[in-house]
This record gives structure tokens, sequence and C-alpha cells, in this order.
């Protein structure tokens, strides 16, 4: 049997230090896993959630890497892969009463989305 090389061809996009939880992040990352490339960006573009436009832009730079750079058809394309880790924390400190401070973590993500082309030829 002869592997066809197109068909196990993927694109990887990697999102790093975005500006918020990563179990915000992961609520959307769940609902777009396997599906399509064009109910993806319906999915999001419907989702009430901040964490969605980030993710979007991510998607859509993805399937325009693998238009650009390989070749592929973004309606052939479908989400393999998504994940979300988490990133560092920013630390900031927040001033109090009598020359005090209260610490004041906010939270980051790092957002991994890999497409793959599911036409075989």
């Amino acid at each position: 049997m002869i592997k066809n090389p197109n068909s196990d061809r993927e694109v990887k996009v990697l999102a790093k230090h975005i500006s918020m939880s990563v179990f915000k992040a992961r609520r959307v990352i769940d609902q777009i896993r396997g599906h399509s490339y064009e109910e993806t960006l319906i999915i999001l573009e419907l989702m009430p959630y901040r964490a969605s436009y980030p993710i979007f832009k991510l998607v859509y730079s993805a399937a325009a890497n693998a238009n650009h750079n390989m070749g592929l058809n973004e309606a052939d394309s479908f989400i393999s892969k998504a994940q979300v880790n988490g990133g560092p924390f920013v630390k900031k400190l927040r001033p109090r009463a009598r020359g005090r401070s209260y610490p004041i973590k906010r939270p980051t993500c790092h957002i991994t989305i890999v497409l793959k082309d599911k036409s075989k030829f």
C-alpha cells in the first residue's frame, strides 16, 4: 500500500501569553475540537465568551498558513488537535493602607491548534 504524502499533512499554530485563564479558554476549545474548519468559524462567531475571539483568530491564521504554505484547501481541513496549557502569571502589586501592598496574579495561557487535511486522493 502506497501512502499518499498529501493525506497526512497538518498545520500547527501556537499562540503564547494570551491574557486569560486556562479554564475559560478550555471551555471554548472543547467545543471546537474535531469539527471542520467552516463549522468551527460558525461556532466561534456565535459563542458569547471572550475567549472565542483569540481562538477565532488562531484558527483563521492556521487555515491561511495551510493555504499559502502547503496549498491545502480550507474547506477540506478539520481541527485534529486543540489544547490549552497554562502560561506564566503576570505579577503586580496593588497598594493598600498603611504602606502595605497586595499581590495580583493575572493568568496567561498558551493555545495550540492543529489543522489536518481530511481529503484523501
